[in-house]
């Protein structure tokens, strides 16, 4: 899709479609939106009266123009409410839902051109434009690869209006933000969506590398005898049960300049869990292709990071492997030993995450040294009992960090949720044999129980974990896309990194 940004009014605006918002507050219509309608003889207004057209969040109306407009036709779409008294960020979502939906409508209406007015209400131009590129790349998105009939509506070009010449240059750095944050959510989507008889541990090396390689970023990609050499028993033990070769990922992006900070981001890479010998039920298993979402958002976040060039020292890093039953496979009962030298006797083979990601945060902290980590997982099912599919858990050892995730992903729309570190649920996690059990002895908290048996790996570093089980998957079309893989949590880390990047 193409993009570009016009310093003119609505009602001078060319394109097949031409899209304004309007909020629920029964106030007048900003003047730009008045006036198409005074062009349009007033009809504009008569059509919303006709339809009890309320302005509500995704509403939409739409008519032909008869020719009295540059655009052929004049969609309506709904902002809701307005956040009266609140400047926030988090202002932008409705209007990158409501881009989402008119874009979408005008997609499955025929249109090629489509030009975009939303009103300010307290948003800079780059907030706005931001939003709505956001809304229009990511409501557009598709997964059609292996589908023979494809819809061939598509959107060529997307033209956000911004009447003041004075926004201007703001404006056109939220254009050129939006399109970095969606294209990469949309590569997280992508590899989300992908069967795991093609996302395989190499398969994310691969991509790794050609990430690596068009943007200038460092890479190492370390096999099973070097993890085992290295001491990662936790992940080569997960590893063992599967033909598939396990891959250990190190992406690194240094800025042009000093770094302000070092941070390091951690997606667990479990390319499809079958539970192991604790072997999944066959509807618990349909859907582990998306075991690595954490992988695919770090894949995605640094394929964003050259083209931003924050003043931050980034590292991702990737445990990737399958967790399959077979005759070599990890068994219930068995100890192995992680990279910090921690014991641990494996309890159920299906908590698999916690072990890859124990080394994966013990490798961050004794090889890159980070001021911070984050880690991104589908790791429970009890986040999603406890959350639903809608929002994900944050579990953090710091208070700062963890205001500054929730704060970015406010900003950036994904719903997420502070979870407790009860130091009470820790008893649940002693062996007989060994340091740690991976699964606890007690019933309930088990994604907090997860977050505290990780916490034993990050030796005092601030660390937040992102468990986002229910939201890295979709069953249904949500606002800001189709059925499928959601991208989750990239936006929101771009977000945390720009906050981050003025802080020493």
């Amino acid at each position: 899709m193409d993009l570009a940004l016009e310093i003119r009014r609505p009602s001078e605006a060319r394109a097949d479609v031409l899209v304004l918002g309007r909020y629920a507050d029964g106030a007048r219509p900003p003047a730009e939106i008045a006036a198409v309608d005074r062009v349009l003889g007033g009809m504009l207004s008569k059509v919303l009266a006709s339809e009890k057209f309320e302005g509500k969040p995704g509403q939409i109306s739409y008519l032909h123009s008869g020719g009295k407009l540059p655009a052929e036709r004049v969609l309506i779409v709904g902002l809701g409410p307005r956040r009266r008294g609140d400047r926030a960020r988090g202002d932008a979502e409705p209007v990158r839902r409501a881009a989402s939906a008119a874009v979408r409508r005008a997609r499955d209406l025929g249109a090629a051109t489509i030009a975009v007015f939303m009103p300010p209400d307290g948003l800079s131009p780059r907030e706005r434009a931001q939003a709505i590129v956001e809304g229009a790349l990511l409501g557009t998105y598709r997964f059609d690869k292996y589908l023979k009939d494809k819809n061939g509506k598509t959107v060529r070009a997307l033209t956000v209006l911004e009447p003041d010449r004075r926004g201007a240059a703001s404006a056109r750095e939220g254009l050129r933000l939006g399109r970095i944050w969606a294209e990469a959510t949309c590569l997280t989507r992508d590899l989300v969506n992908e069967p795991a008889n093609v996302v395989t541990p190499s398969f994310l090396a691969r991509r790794a590398a050609e990430i690596a390689r068009a943007d200038g970023l460092k890479l190492r990609v370390m096999e099973r005898a070097e993890c085992a050499k290295m001491g990662m028993g936790a992940y080569v033990g997960v590893a063992q049960g599967s033909e598939e070769a396990p891959k250990f990922i190190h992406l690194a992006y240094t800025p042009p300049g000093r770094a302000r900070r070092r941070v390091a981001i951690i997606g667990k890479g479990i390319t499809f869990d079958s539970g192991g010998l604790d072997l999944k039920t066959a509807d618990g298993m349909l859907r582990m292709k998306d075991d690595m979402a954490g992988a695919a958002a770090v894949l995605g976040l640094f394929h964003a990071l050259p083209r931003l060039e924050p003043a931050i020292e980034v590292h991702g890093l990737i445990a990737a492997t399958e967790n399959m039953p077979s005759g070599t496979a990890q068994r219930p009962g068995d100890v192995v030993r992680a990279m910090n030298g921690l014991t641990v006797e494996i309890g159920n083979t299906d908590a698999e995450g916690r072990l890859t990601l124990a080394d994966a945060l013990s490798y961050a902290v004794k090889h890159v040294e980070p001021d911070e980590m984050i880690d991104m997982a589908t790791l429970t099912g009890a986040v999603v009992i406890a959350l639903g599919q809608g929002v994900s858990g944050v579990m953090a050892s710091d208070d700062g960090l963890a205001g500054r995730v929730l704060a970015a992903a406010d900003a950036a729309g994904e719903r997420m949720w502070r979870l407790p570190l009860h130091e009470e649920y820790k008893e649940g996690l002693k062996s007989d044999v060994a340091d740690l059990n991976n699964v606890s002895s007690q019933r309930g908290a088990g994604a907090i129980v997860a977050a505290l048996f990780m916490r034993e790996f990050t030796d005092g570093v601030p660390w937040a974990h992102l468990d986002i089980a229910g939201t890295a998957f979709a069953e249904r079309e949500l606002p800001l896309g189709p059925k499928g893989g959601t991208g989750v949590a990239v936006r929101t880390l771009l977000g945390y990194l720009a906050s981050t990047n003025g802080r020493r």
